[in-house]
């Protein structure tokens, strides 16, 4: 056996086998701070959650373990159900309409240029970055039934002034406009980076050939932006579940059993009951209602894109 074959046959499975491994310690370098942080924020309150859930007990100390007894009292909750579709109607009023119009308005920004694009791109995102309760603060004395400056048109269509936020089947679908208002400019963000993405060769391409706008958007835009509209609904569906702020401060700091959602339900049993055990089941229900929810929706529009 030559010099060659035996340096090629020994030295070489163990050079390759050192180099592994000092591969997967510098990778366990790197990953190791973003694992224990996200263990210690997430992985261990979610155990704890789940363990509390089983147990009556206050939010802060030692309770009794009771089994799956918060589990049957929650399917009996006639509270429950009300928060649980109050939520689900919120979603379907927010994800796809909050999503289709901020693709819609993106689109038609990305036609623009120069600073007409910035100015209209910062219109639509500057209410994205306003808190909650100034968005609350605005939108109230819109709607206020005596002072509102939309009372008027609300007037012409009711005849006479309506307080929305206090009427029943206006409550929702008013906060869910408020909502979109509010949120779209980040949804804009990500599909105008999406359709910068696309060469504008393809479009050229396609005029030559006489395809119309319609067919270009159809054909070229919407299959290729598919990936970042998937992003968009997924982000909205789990923001959309988590519900909590504007539904408590526009009805009245969540007095309103009506209107009810699924964390402002956490938010009463857990902190101003202090029964942390039925609190959690609330909250370990939402979380497998979203990520079932999330798991379905991502592998539909997946196999959609796919196709």
């Amino acid at each position: 056996m030559s010099a060659t074959d035996t340096a090629t046959d020994v030295p070489l499975p163990a050079r390759k086998k050192r180099f592994n491994r000092n591969e997967v310690l510098a990778a366990l370098i790197f990953v190791l701070p973003f694992v224990v942080v996200y263990a210690v924020l997430f992985i261990y309150p979610t155990l704890q959650m789940i363990w509390l859930s089983f147990h009556k007990a206050p939010l802060i100390g030692p309770g009794t373990f009771i089994g799956l007894d918060n589990y049957a009292k929650l399917f009996k909750d006639k509270l429950f159900g009300v928060a649980f579709w109050n939520t689900v109607y919120f979603v379907v009023l927010t994800v796809v309409p909050a999503t289709l119009t901020a693709l819609a308005i993106a689109v038609g920004v990305n036609r623009l240029k120069g600073w007409m694009q910035s100015l209209i791109l910062a219109c639509f995102f500057i209410p994205y970055i306003l808190p909650v309760s100034v968005v609350f603060r605005v939108w109230g004395w819109m709607f206020d039934s005596q002072f509102g400056v939309l009372q008027p048109l609300i007037a012409l269509v009711a005849g006479d002034n309506v307080p929305v936020f206090r009427t029943l089947p206006l409550f929702m679908p008013t906060v869910a406009f408020i909502t979109v208002w509010w949120t779209i400019g980040f949804n804009i963000l990500l599909f105008i980076a999406g359709l910068r993405n696309i060469s504008p060769e393809i479009y050229e391409a396609a005029a030559l050939d006489g395809t119309s706008k319609w067919r270009q958007f159809t054909r070229i835009t919407w299959p290729l932006i598919w990936p970042v509209t998937v992003l968009v609904l997924t982000i909205q569906l789990i923001a959309q579940f988590k519900i909590f702020d504007q539904v408590y401060l526009f009805g009245n700091g969540g007095r309103s059993d009506a209107t009810m959602g699924l964390v402002q339900l956490i938010y009463r049993s857990a902190f101003q009951k202090n029964n942390g055990g039925y609190g959690a089941t609330v909250a370990v229900v939402l979380f497998l209602i979203i990520v079932v929810f999330s798991v379905l929706q991502f592998q539909m529009l997946r196999a959609r894109g796919e196709k």
